[in-house]
């Protein structure tokens, strides 16, 4: 089987894993944004918080992905540090309808970004502004400047907005993801 794995692979016909960290706070929807993102015989019908971290797989047409969909709350967000080495690209959640909450996720990418296992990879970060289909939520260019993304020098990064309960604005940045994950390996 290993030989016919490296022929695949040789021929470019196997498809190229990668890790994706999912992070964010609690309640943003990272769960339901993964679950989205997988085939829909596969998708849970229910979503329940995360405690800790689950480990889901998708692929794209070139990617196989496998995304470790972390838990966002308070006392499980020392344990993102662990997975840092590994992960090859950060999928970042955002409620942009939790106002109150915004200041702790600029504390928390503050955090990850001057992470030594972070801090000088050049890996790419895709955000989720998730939640638009609500009437209080901020746009995805006004939560870009709360969290002060544009300050973001030395890493790809990409903001979309999205409703991960309808799946709208996922593909888009999947998309981005791939092609950054694909100009960094070649």
């Amino acid at each position: 089987m290993g030989l016919f794995d490296k022929l695949a692979g040789w021929l470019g016909l196997k498809k190229k894993e990668v890790n994706v960290l999912c992070l964010g706070l609690d309640n943003s929807g990272k769960t339901t944004i993964i679950n989205q993102l997988k085939p829909s015989n596969a998708q849970a019908q229910d979503i329940v918080p995360t405690i800790g971290f689950s480990i889901e797989k998708f692929k794209t047409s070139s990617l196989s992905f496998t995304v470790f969909d972390m838990s966002g709350q308070g006392r499980y967000r020392n344990l993102w540090e662990h997975y840092y080495k590994e992960g090859q690209a950060i999928i970042f959640v955002i409620d942009s309808s939790d106002k109150l909450r915004m200041v702790v996720a600029k504390e928390e990418l503050d955090t990850l970004f001057s992470h030594p296992d972070i801090k000088h990879r050049r890996i790419p970060i895709l955000f989720f502004a998730n939640k638009m289909d609500l009437k209080e939520a901020l746009s995805s260019v006004k939560v870009s400047q709360l969290l002060c993304l544009e300050n973001i020098k030395d890493k790809p990064w990409h903001i979309c907005a999205s409703n991960a309960i309808k799946g709208e604005g996922l593909q888009e940045g999947v998309d981005w993801l791939q092609d950054q994950i694909r100009t960094m390996r070649t």
